[in-house]
């Protein structure tokens, strides 16, 4: 059977993409270029380049061109526990605030912090915005926003899940300080101490905090760096255990930063359905995707209205702020009334600067910026630890977010690795933050979100030399 020509053309661009000509992100030749170069009409260059797009090996961005496809490319295969774990009790707080108090000093490359870096984001926009809110207050602001919050950026947020096709009514929506307090007051409404909860492992270490604070027992189900939740142990859990409530991540997962399919989306809701099982859904990266479309939330199949999605700006558009909310829907008065009794309000000037901004338009255009400047930032990285790094290191490519989770095999102690990157001015995060049992100390966890300049070249050099050293003594 004869190829036609645009086939051809389409089975040397892929192996060229095979051979790594081109790389994940890389934007190929313009249709007009690629004209020139292979003698091809434009409609039949147009034909392969869908041909491949329909393949996923490429994508599209409209007003851009063509780009190879962000793969979730594993050097080897990560070695995911398939078993639940339990624990009555967890206790994480005092690794985390060592860790965490590391990253402050401006002298440590803070490849180990879960911020993102703050050259991202648009500071005099935000601050014309927070002065011209100053100015607007009036005597009675206190009172007008306290919980659920301004009105004004509840609408805005409202809009925005409309956009997704997502029907969220404004007065279902709680402005907080923050993702945190949003994750942590669903948290409250939805148990009491002595609950059990379903969490992913590996885990968001604030999950792990809260669940400590509220004095909860957690299980913890296996999590792929590929694939996500493995939603089989997931309903074995919630057979066996009393589960009030789940805290999951479904896109750009921390510290995997994997993202859940569209099938596996639908499917994980229809379990926690049947088990009329309440979701909390910490989806505070949801904004930073590379490919082109936006992963949609779990919130999206919510028809028993039964998940809270709890999302923030700090990630995205304004760390400082700490301005975060919850798409509570029947639990939305409940979490005024314990958000009251607690920290009262999320800052009111605050909350106004951030209406303001949204509704001077611009926020779009800033994400499509960050996107592009956190998937190049992303990649680099990316390439450098496969170039480095031993072998036996294994590193999943995510589609989003800012993260890498590299297994660094089960010669290497991960803890040990991090005291000895700190005292040469590097922090990194251990896999041990991340769990309630001692499953990923031969992991780390790097935040890429900062300028691919010499000093950060030099610290991953630096550790891929601590890693080579800790392999070899290991032999």
């Amino acid at each position: 059977m004869s190829v036609s020509r645009y086939q051809q053309l389409a089975q040397t661009l892929r192996r060229q993409i095979d051979a790594q000509v081109w790389l994940p992100g890389d934007k190929l030749p313009s249709l007009r270029e690629s004209c020139k170069q292979s003698g091809l009409s434009l409609m039949t260059v147009l034909q392969a380049y869908q041909l491949l797009e329909s393949q996923g090996d490429i994508v599209s961005r409209p007003q851009s061109g063509y780009y190879v496809a962000p793969r979730q490319q594993v050097r080897r295969n990560h070695r995911t526990p398939q078993s639940l774990h339990t624990a009555e009790q967890i206790d994480v707080n005092d690794a985390i605030f060592d860790i965490l108090k590391a990253a402050q000093d401006p002298d440590i490359v803070p490849l180990g912090s879960a911020f993102p870096d703050p050259t991202l984001f648009p500071q005099p926009r935000l601050a014309r915005s927070l002065a011209s809110a100053v100015r607007r207050m009036s005597a009675h602001s206190a009172t007008a926003n306290l919980p659920p919050g301004n009105e004004e950026l509840r609408r805005c947020i409202a809009q925005r899940y409309a956009q997704q096709g997502i029907e969220v009514a404004p007065d279902e929506i709680v402005i907080t300080s923050g993702a945190m307090e949003s994750l942590g007051l669903s948290l409250q409404v939805l148990t009491e101490p002595g609950d059990w909860v379903a969490i992913e492992s590996p885990a968001f270490y604030g999950a792990l905090q809260a669940i400590e604070r509220r004095q909860l027992k957690a299980v913890a189900i296996p999590t792929d760096a590929g694939e996500g939740i493995n939603l089989d142990a997931l309903e074995e859990a919630l057979e066996t255990y009393p589960i009030k409530a789940c805290w999951l991540m479904a896109n750009f997962q921390n510290p995997l930063g994997c993202s859940l399919s569209v099938e596996k989306k639908q499917r994980l809701v229809a379990i926690l359905q049947q088990h009329n099982v309440a979701l909390i859904e910490d989806d505070v990266y949801a904004e930073l995707y590379f490919s082109a479309d936006r992963p949609m939330p779990l919130k999206m199949s919510d028809h028993r209205q039964q998940i809270l999605h709890c999302s923030s700006f700090s990630k995205c558009l304004a760390p400082g702020f700490r301005v975060g909310w919850v798409a509570a829907g029947q639990y939305a008065e409940r979490i005024q009334r314990l958000q009251l009794m607690s920290t009262l309000s999320a800052s009111v000037p605050v909350q106004l600067a951030l209406a303001d901004f949204l509704q001077q338009g611009g926020y779009d255009t800033h994400l499509r910026r960050i996107r592009r400047q956190l998937e190049q930032r992303q990649m680099a990285m990316y390439h450098a630890i496969c170039s480095l790094f031993p072998v036996s290191v294994s590193v999943v490519l995510p589609d989003g977010g800012y993260f890498l989770w590299l297994d660094l095999g089960e010669q290497v102690d991960a803890v040990r690795l991090y005291q000895r990157a700190l005292a040469k001015g590097v922090s990194i995060a251990p896999g041990t933050l991340f769990a309630v049992e001692d499953r990923y100390r031969h992991c780390i966890r790097l935040n890429t979100s900062f300028e691919w300049d010499s000093r950060c070249e030099q610290a991953i050099k630096l550790l891929a030399e601590l890693v080579a050293d800790e392999v070899k003594r290991a032999d």
